[in-house]
């Protein structure tokens, strides 16, 4: 395991660095852009002033936003402010006072050290009150809403020097385009409730303990009849800018005895677009499959639809089984940060036994949460698990949420588990306290918007009077309605102009879409059979797209029952393209390659071109299986 660890810190690397060269190489062509569209008069101040506002960049003094909170110039405080307010896209979480150190609180060491460890600055409970106030005016002239996430107060017998919060600032959105995008994809075995507590979370009502809450999220009438989801499914969660959960304010009444469940269920949900009108941020929940039969789009969900965090659904009754472990094992190997709900408990295994289930015996329960933390705590998986109980451990989590904490754990991360009950509603509260404050990825210099525009297109519809959607993540720049674009490759790797006839995001018409957004477009020109998924639309720029037939990547098998050898054929999954590929050749020096070996391997399609981009992760699958590697050279 030591030996997956040290390969997907190098394919990070590696993709990192790729990532990195790509930006630097697209913005320049996005400059280059823009000059020959302004007939090369661009006015040659303008990169003076962004050198000197680098400069002045570079000269701020070191004081942080929290310094700024404590004393500092009011002026200065809203500026700094106004800035992290952009760059978080509309929100920003700032802690106050002397917290204690999240290895301490999370992770700590036997003995507990002591004095308590702590990060940040400590204050009285008269200095936090002032500073407060001084982020509360600062607040009020950017017309940003300030929230209470939760505050501590030390008893008298505790080593802590004071008081301490988190505090969560966030603008109103001004439309759509604004709204921030949190994308959740929801895995675990089949029946562990994952559609069951989709439902309860958007629609704030409980579970009846027989399906009630699901219904409405599915998309055949044979899901329905099973009970199972078989396809990627969309659902989500609006939060308003003072934190509260966008959801029916009263729920249809449903004891009419001859109402089909799913009209009720319909009746008490709100349209998407009434959400985003009253939202601020988002919450995505892309619902993934969790029969076997239905892993491979499971597996197209996890790398297509480009989700920020993965939340594993473990029914109590059942725990860790089956395809828990394989959506697990994928989640790791994209290094997706994860987070986990322990469906149908009503009470805390660790700490009463005795407490109300909601389905669970509690030996059952107790099996299952000690076998979570196992693996867990396992040298493959090297996270900490957080039971969650109180709202300071949900804004802990989510704000640390992918990160290594440092201390006796090294490179661990945090791990949240939520013990829920859909029908009793036990601990939700606290589940949509961590998804409130969950950060973006549009944060990260992931999407980056200064470059040519690309989107990588998951799902196509032929919708009636409008002709051909296709939807999916715009992975960098931006797009306007009918802005000229190029879709493909095509079956013989050319591509095609069109242009973006109208664009939706969230069911709710806007005028443009920004990197790291996921939207639909309407285009022009082009039959539903011209598009497939794993297509891309590119900006039209003066070097065209290739399309590629061959490429190298780095590569590790992470389970295979016998070897590996040239001419060997898996399906591949690289973001949202999903075609078998053919070995053509790899450089070990025993000519084949087994379980837990690395190599660089020559890949082929089979079928037709794709456009893939160096830095890529990779994901090859074949029964039982599994090969991770990123793409590091194009070949043609």
């Amino acid at each position: 395991m030591t030996t997956l660890k040290s390969f997907q810190a190098e394919i990070e690397q590696i993709s990192h660095d790729k990532h990195l060269q790509a930006i630097k190489d697209a913005r320049e062509a996005h400059a280059a852009a823009e000059l020959a569209k302004h007939h090369g008069k661009l006015p040659p101040k303008k990169e003076a002033v962004i050198e000197e506002k680098h400069e002045a960049h570079e000269e701020e003094p070191e004081a942080t936003l929290e310094d700024l909170i404590i004393q500092g110039d009011a002026e200065e405080l809203r500026a700094r402010l106004a800035s992290a307010l952009l760059r978080g896209h509309g929100e920003v979480l700032i802690p106050l006072g002397a917290h204690p150190s999240p290895a301490f609180s999370y992770n700590p060491t036997n003995p507990p050290e002591t004095p308590t460890p702590t990060t940040g600055n400590a204050l009285s409970p008269s200095d936090l009150t002032s500073a407060l106030d001084r982020l509360r005016q600062a607040c009020a002239a950017l017309n940003a809403e300030l929230n209470e996430m939760y505050r501590i107060d030390p008893a008298s017998e505790s080593d802590l020097p004071g008081p301490y919060g988190c505090w969560l600032v966030r603008l109103t959105p001004r439309g759509v385009e604004e709204i921030m995008e949190v994308r959740v994809a929801v895995v675990g075995n089949v029946d562990a409730g994952k559609s069951t507590t989709l439902g309860v979370l958007t629609r704030g009502g409980l579970d009846d303990g027989r399906g009630k809450a699901r219904v409405a999220l599915f998309r055949h009438p044979h899901e329905i009849e099973t009970g199972r989801t078989s396809s990627v499914g969309g659902e989500i969660l609006g939060f308003s800018p003072t934190g509260q959960p966008v959801i029916p304010s009263q729920h249809a009444d449903t004891t009419d005895p001859h109402g089909h469940p799913l009209a009720a269920a319909k009746r008490e949900k709100l349209g998407w677009e009434e959400i985003c009108k009253r939202a601020a941020k988002v919450i995505s929940f892309i619902d993934l499959a969790g029969h076997e039969r239905y892993f491979k789009t499971t597996l197209y969900g996890l790398s297509g639809c480009a989700p920020d965090y993965v939340m594993l659904m473990v029914g109590g009754n059942a725990g860790l089984i089956g395809m828990s472990k394989e959506h697990l094992g994928v989640a790791l190997a994209l290094n997706v940060p994860i987070a986990v709900c322990v469906t149908k408990a009503s009470g805390h295994a660790r700490t009463s036994l005795t407490a109300q289930i909601d389905m669970t015996p509690p030996n059952i329960l107790e099996q299952t949460v000690n076998m979570l933390v196992k693996v867990l705590r396992s040298p493959g998986c090297r996270r900490i698990p957080v039971f969650v109980d109180t709202a300071q451990q949900a804004v802990d989590c989510a704000r640390l949420l992918g990160k290594p904490i440092g201390g006796p754990a090294g490179t661990a991360q945090l791990c949240p588990i939520f013990m829920v009950s859909n029908v009793t509603g036990h601990n939700l509260p606290m589940l949509r306290t961590f998804l409130n404050v969950l950060p973006s990825s549009q944060s990260d210099d992931k999407y980056v918007v200064d470059a040519p525009f690309e989107f990588q297109i998951s799902d196509v519809f032929s919708v009636p009077f409008v002709g051909t959607v296709v939807s999916g993540v715009i992975t960098s720049g931006t797009v306007h309605a009918n802005d000229a674009v190029l879709l493909g490759p095509d079956s013989v790797g050319q591509f095609m102009p069109t242009a973006v006839k109208t664009i939706q995001r969230k069911r709710a018409s806007v005028n443009s879409g920004e990197a790291g957004q996921s939207v639909s477009f309407a285009l022009k020109r082009i039959r539903r059979t011209q598009v497939r998924k794993g297509m891309v639309l590119i900006g039209r720029t003066d070097t065209p797209p290739k399309a590629v037939r061959r490429f190298e990547g780095m590569v590790m098998v992470l389970h295979h029952a016998s070897t590996i050898q040239p001419k060997y054929q898996a399906m591949m999954h690289c973001g949202a393209i999903r075609q078998t590929v053919r070995i053509v050749s790899l450089d070990h020096p025993s000519g084949l390659i087994r379980t837990g070996d690395r190599s660089k391997v020559v890949f082929e399609f089979l079928s037709h071109t794709e456009f893939i981009k160096e830095g890529q992760l990779i994901l090859l699958r074949e029964a039982k299986t599994k090969v991770l590697g990123v793409v590091t050279r194009i070949l043609g």
